[in-house]
Parts: C-alpha cells; structure tokens; sequence
C-alpha cells in the first residue's frame, strides 16, 4: 500500500499543494485588490511577496514557480503580439509614430540620465530607462465603458503603445547580447545575422506553416491551440539559439500570428484564456516572490532611486503627451487622455525587469524599485483616464447622431450542425465591435402534419453547438426556433421578430437553372429588406490574407451599398486582409478612393473591367488559395442587377479556393416591428418552481429536490421521470455556458410544459458533462409538443445569454431572491 506524509513544512514542497496555493491566490488577488480599485496585476505581485520567502514563507522559488513563472513570462510577449492592433496603427501610423517616439525617448533620456548620476553603469542605464518608456493600456478598460475608443486621442496612443513596445525589446536585445562581449563588429555580426534567420523564419515562414495547418484541421479544434503553443515556444527557443531573449521570439510568434487568430473567435478565447487565468499569473506571483520590502529599511538609498524615477515616470510621460497634444492640436482633456494611458507601467515593463534581473544588470534594490513604480502608476493612470475621459465622453454625447449607429443585430440560420462553427465563425467577424448584442441563431422546424423526430433533434443539436461555440468565442448567443412548413418564411418570420439587421446563412453550392442558390434562399432574398451574406466557405476563415471584392456596375447608387462596404472592410480588418477589387463596367479608382475614406483602413487596390466575361477571366487569373471572393451583389429588379448575377454563384464554387461571399446590401436602413423583450421569461417557469438551494452534488438528488416542488407526494411519479431524464435516450443534457445546466425530455403524461431552475452551491455533477453545474434548469414537455419545447429551449439560452443575471442568480441565496434575479412577476402555482 502506498504511503503518503501528510506532514507540512513550510516552505511547502508538495507540488499539489503548491499549484493548489497558487490557484487561491490567482483567485482571491486580483477579487480583492480591484474591489480597493487597484488593477488585479498588482494584487497578484503583493500576493507573491506574501506568500513568498520575503513574506509568510509558504512558497518558496523553486523549480516549479521558476518553470511555470518563465513560461507565464513567454506567454505574456506572445499575448502582446497576437492582440497588437494592427490597422489601428495603420490608422494613424505617422501620427502613432510621432507619439510614439516622444513617448519613448523622453523617458528613456530622462531616466538614462538620471541612472548615470545615481552611480549605475551605462548598459544597466539603458535598460533601466527603456524600461521607464514601455507603457501599459491599464486604463483600457474605462476608455471602453465610457465609449470613446473611437476618439482621435485614444487610437493614437493605441498606436504609440506598439511603438515603445518594440523599440524596448530592441534595446533589451542589443543590452542582453551585449553581457556576454564587448559592442565591436563581431558582436554586431554575431547578434544581427542569426537575429535576422530567426525574424525571417518566424515572421515569413510560420505564417505559412499556420495556413496550411489550420486548413486541415477542424475549425475551433484543440489541434489549433496546440499548434499556437508548439509555435510560440519553438519560435522562443529559436530566438535564445540567435542569442537574445525568449521573449524577443514569444513576441514575434505573436505578430506572425495575430492575423491568423481573430480577435472574436473561438481560438482567440482560448489564447486569451488560458494566458489570464494561468501562465501570466504565474508569472506576477514569481515576480512578488523576488520582491524584498526590506531593502527599503535596509539602504535607504532605495527611496532616492524610487523618487527619483518616479518623478521622471511621471513627469515626462506627461511632458510627451501633451507635446503630441499641441502638436496635433488635440484638447487639455484628450491630452490628458493620452497621458493617463501611457503613464502606467505593468506587463512589459515587468517582463523586462525580471530578463534585466535574471542577466545580472539589475539588483534587489532595481526591482522593488521598479515594483513601486509600477504600483504607484497604475493608480495614476486610471485616475486621470476616469476625469478626462468623462469630459471627452460628453463632448462625444453632444455630436449629432447618425443612423449608422443605431445596433446592429446578426442573425445565423442553420440546417445542417456541420456547417454551424463556420457560420458563426463569419458572424462574429462581421458584428460590430464592442455590440451588447447578442447574435441570434434561428432554427426553422417544419411543420408538415406531425414534426418529425428527426428534424426535433438536428434543431436541439445546432443550437446546441451554436450556444456552445459562441460562448467558448465569448460572445452572447439568442436561440430562436420557428414552427413553419415553408422555410423561408420562417426566416423571416424570425428576421422581423429580432429586428435583425444582417443575415449571415451558409449555401452548399447546389443549384438549378431557374434559381440563383435555390428556393428558399432565393424567396428570402425577394421578401427580405435586410442586408444578406449568402456564405460559401471552402476553407478556414483566418487563413484569408486577401478579399477580392467584385463591384457590379451601378452598384454604388444603392442606398445600402456603403453599409455593405463597410462590413467589407471590417471583415478585412478583422482578418488582416487586404482589398483587391473588381470592378464591372466602370474604372475603379473612384471607388478605392471612396472605399479608402470608410473605416477600418485597410491596404486597397484593383482594376475596372468592361464586362463580365473580363471580369471573370480576371478572377480566374488572380485568385489564391489563401483569396476569399466577396462580391457586392443585387438583388432582381434593382439598378445593379444584371442576369450575369444569376449565374456567378454556381461558377463561383467551382473556383479555388471554393469559398465566396455574395453581399446583398440592405434596401432600407430603417428597422421594423416592435423591439423584442429581451427580459421576457419562459411561460413554463413558475415561481413554485424555483429551488435556491439544491441538496449535495448529485444529479439524482438535485433533479429529485426540484421534481418535490411540483410533485412533493408522488414519489413514484418523481421516479419515473428521473428514470427518463438520467437512464434513457429520452433525456438530454446540455451545458449552455460554464456552469449552466439544461436537463431536458419530453414525457407522455404532460399536457404543458413546465420549467424548473435551481442554485447549487457546491455544484451538481451529471454523467457526460465535464463540470459541475451552479445553476440547473429542468424542462419537462408534452411528447405532442416538440416545437414548444424548441422554443422553451431557446428561452433558457437567451435568459442565460445575458452574463448580469447569471451572477444574480448564482448569488441569490432564497427562492425570493431566485425570481428577482429573474425579475418575474409573481405567478399562481400549477395544480398539482
């Protein structure tokens, strides 16, 4: 039998209880400090220096902190890559570049300066002042709660931010190199020629490695996270090999892959992810663990290092910003906007504090330093962010409204579940930035004298895998279900339901000689009003690295023709695309120049052909594989339609690389129908059905305990159902979100449909879903009844989709409490 010793010494050794303490720590933090307003990065270094050999003494730096905080470090540089903003720095490039530079050295000379006069030597200097020039966008987060991303201000020191970034880990590579020899030509040849081979390789070569990989791997696998990481670490590895740091390699890993992982998908979720919540935080709690407050007691030449950098952080940060303000001839508030964004100092600036510690350039006495620091900037960022942005946010408020803001609501019909990741992959790239709406996902059921079982269980398996894909992508998912024998016009019922504004739908490429893609595209098309993409998707999405948008002639009179562009070019910016068009019938530069006005920006060229035949001819001659045709089409009997058009579809899919997209712009960009009520809840819920506090971790026992409020003396009839929703095929379960549960089956004794939720604390485990479950919801339907249950279905996920209740719900701790979160109304108990 084996043996274990239970006995705890501190430091803790045990690797279990070491990553169990690191979790708690990783949870608690960052929960504490950002309640005390104080950014959750700082909160994971003090927790560090707490708990490490310098505080408490339960951990000490050993191998494991040391190999998971190293990988937390390379992980860090290769987030900084992916998420770069790339055409919000080709936005306003020279004005970023001007920014940029005043940013950076101003308190590179500054701090540089002051380090030669405090006694450090010259290479320490340096990377000490480049270290004061690198800025974090801590602030980021109120610019977006107060809706000024889009100002002048903010997107320029966006820019900046990418600036200093990269001209400090360019310093940090010349100093690092420089520890193992002296600066004379064959250092220089030393460091650039392998540098170059490794910049080359990773930022020509891994690109084309992830499109091929990417398209023959299913969209969305984890087969594509594993590749990311193989990438990030070969490619960090590659660059130690040139001689420079890790991290010099984490980050171009990140550049050479930022086009292919879209901010909105599911990849760019998992990236993110499992960076927050696990290797960066590593990399802040090694970082607390080095941090020795005592040196502040023990050489009080710590408080002059501290306030002198300090006082140079502070003050040129504010110098440059508002030296770029006059310059560009921005507002005292915008100024102070760009300062309270680029004044604090976090992420990168530790990550080159700790490669400046671990080289020998930095000391005990540096690195607390640089800790308070960044401690003491990142309170005054935010600060200022929060009292100028408020004022640049009412400026904003008084500018005349434009219909183009009014929300934009995406809506996904599906009929086959294999085609659903694609699709809702296109969705999300399309949707506006920063909507709270969600995107609605609609399934039509025939109707056809008795539903069919089979059409019941392919809707409940795509809106599953909908709601389940879009959530792991981060976004809100609406499920809709229609009851119609004619499909069209249950899309359209569902269009004029949601006020939907753009109609994303998939075509597998099969068509007639009397249709454009088929009936009931064809029908949607001539009685609808919204803008249509009509998808063909050959291959992954991300691997696109051109559009090439064809243009019929007449095309820009259409009064949605511009909205239609500029969901274009968003898909381009979002893909890091280019533009080629191809224009039918007219010469295309005023239309680059026209196109080049809508934002975002995006590299434009192109040619104008005579006819289709041309046209045609081109495109056979232009297109790539790693090409994805769009083309701005028009519906019958409208100033751009042309019989052409009838017939590109069907010669479309034939074409490499066999993905197209046929843009129909909207006829009127005034909404119908009445807003829908998004807080309406399912008729089937009842407050008698409502369970705050479900009994130990058992499915049975849960299930049994919510079953009691409807059926609290027929325990055989309580048995009979469990039978069915826990040992028969009848029964289903379905996670929604992390944490929410639907248990869902039809009985034959039912005459209505009844819906039950309840609150688990500890959380409730069912067999074939992977975690326990904090809020269940159990819904029992009439077998007679498959449409309502569809709809019942949608319900839950569209009450689920809104994040605010879900926390209500988990925190209420009564029934009461249950149905406010809920915000329902008092409703009579069924009979029994």
């Amino acid at each position: 039998m084996l043996a274990t010793d239970f006995s705890l010494t501190l430091p803790v050794t045990n690797p279990v209880l070491i990553f169990a303490l690191a979790m708690v720590v990783f949870l608690v933090a960052p929960l504490v400090f950002e309640r005390l307003r104080i950014p959750g990065i700082i909160g994971l270094i003090l927790a560090g220096l707490a708990v490490g050999p310098h505080g408490l003494g339960l951990l000490e730096r050993g191998p494991v902190i040391d190999l998971l905080g190293t990988v937390g470090l390379v992980y860090l540089m290769f987030l900084a890559g992916v998420e770069m903003d790339r055409q919000g720095f080709r936005r306003n490039r020279s004005r970023s570049v001007v920014f940029g530079a005043l940013t950076f050295a101003l308190p590179l000379a500054g701090a540089l300066a002051a380090a030669l006069i405090l006694g450090y030597e010259l290479r320490t200097a340096v990377l000490l002042g480049a270290i004061f020039a690198t800025q974090t966008l801590v602030a980021y987060p109120l610019v977006l709660r107060y809706g000024i991303l889009r100002n002048e201000a903010v997107t320029v020191t966006v820019g900046a931010t990418i600036i200093t970034d990269v001209a400090v880990l360019l310093v940090l590579a010349v100093v690092a190199a420089s520890t193992t020899g002296a600066l004379d030509l064959g250092f220089w040849v030393g460091l650039l020629g392998p540098l170059s081979v490794v910049v080359v390789a990773v930022l020509v070569g891994l690109p084309v490695a992830a499109r091929w990989f990417f398209r023959r791997t299913e969209a969305g696998a984890a087969t594509e996270y594993l590749f990311v990481l193989a990438s990030l670490f070969l490619a960090a590895f590659a660059a130690e090999l040139a001689g420079v740091e890790p991290i010099i390699g984490a980050f171009l890993a990140g550049l050479a892959l930022n086009p292919l992982i879209p901010g909105t998908g599911l990849l760019a979720n998992r990236v993110r992810f499992v960076g927050e919540a696990v290797f960066i935080p590593f990399f802040l709690l090694s970082v607390g663990m080095l941090v020795d407050v005592g040196v502040f007691v023990s050489d009080l030449r710590a408080w002059t290092v501290m306030g002198v950098l300090l006082a140079l952080a502070l003050a040129l940060k504010w110098v440059a910003a508002h030296v770029a303000r006059r310059i560009f001839g921005y507002s005292v508030d915008e100024g102070q906007l760009m300062f309270g964004l680029s004044v604090s100092h976090a992420a990168a600036t530790m990550a080159v504090t700790l490669v400046g510690y671990r080289i020998g350039l930095f000391d005990d006495l540096i690195l607390n330093v640089v800790v308070l620091i960044i401690l003491a900037s990142c309170l005054v960022g935010p600060a200022v962010v929060s009292r100028a942005g408020r004022r640049v946010a009412l400026l904003e408020e008084r500018r005349p409204y434009e219909p183009s803001q009014a929300p934009q609501r995406v809506l996904v019909p599906l009929s086959n579940p294999t085609t659903a990741p694609a699709l809702m992959d296109l969705a999300l790239l399309v949707r506006e930035a920063r909507t709270d709406q969600p995107v609605y996902v609609l399934t039509v059921v025939p109707d056809t004298g008795g539903i069919a079982e089979e059409y019941v269980a392919s809707a409940e398996r795509m809106l599953s895998k909908a709601v389940t894909y879009a959530a792991g992508a981060g976004a809100g998912v609406q499920a809709v279900t229609r009851v119609d024998e004619n499909f069209a016009r249950g899309i359209l019922r569902g269009i004029l339901e949601t006020r939907t504004s753009v109609v994303v739908i998939g075509w597998d490429g099969r068509t007639s000689r009397h249709w454009v893609f088929g009936s009931v595209l064809d029908r949607l098309l001539e009685q609808s009003t919204q803008q249509i993409v009509v998808a063909k998707l050959g291959h992954p999405l991300a691997t696109t690295k051109r559009l090439v948008v064809m243009i019929p002639r007449g095309a820009d009179h259409a009064a949605g023709f511009y909205p239609a562009v500029e969901l274009v070019k968003r898909l381009a910016g979002r893909l890091d695309a280019s533009l080629y068009l191809l224009t039918v019938g007219g010469a295309v530069e005023p239309y680059v120049s026209r196109i080049a006005q809508l934002k975002p920006d995006v590299p434009t060229a192109g040619r104008g052909m005579d006819g289709w035949g041309e046209a045609l001819g081109a495109l056979r001659e232009l297109l790539r594989r790693e090409d994805l045709v769009v083309v701005i089409g028009a519906r019958p009997n409208t100033i751009a339609w042309h019989p052409a058009l009838q017939r590109l579809p069907a010669r479309l899919a034939t074409l490499v690389p066999e993905s197209f997209l046929m843009v129909y712009p909207p006829e009127s960009r005034e909404g119908s129908g009445v807003e829908p009520d998004d807080s309406a809840l399912p008729a089937a819920l009842a407050r008698s059905r409502l369970a705050a506090e479900l009994p130990g971790r058992s499915a049975h026992s849960a299930l049994d305990a919510l079953l009691e409020r409807q059926y609290p003396l027929d325990v055989g009839r309580r048995r009979d159902i469990l039978r069915v929703l826990l040992h028969s095929p009848r029964g289903a379960a379905l996670e929604i979100r992390p944490g929410v549960l639907v248990v869902h089956a039809r009985m034959d004794f039912l005459k209505e449909p009844q819906l039950y939720v309840g609150r688990s604390v500890q959380g409730v485990a069912v067999p074939g879903v992977e975690r326990p479950a904090h809020l269940v919801f159990l819904l029992l339907s009439p077998t007679d009844q498959p449409a309502e249950h569809l709809a019942a279905l949608a319900d839950i996920a569209r009450l689920m989709s809104d994040s605010g209740r879900v926390e209500r719900l988990r925190a209420a701790d009564s029934d009461a409490a249950m149905a406010d979160a809920l915000q329902m109304r008092a409703a009579p108990a069924p009979p029994m």
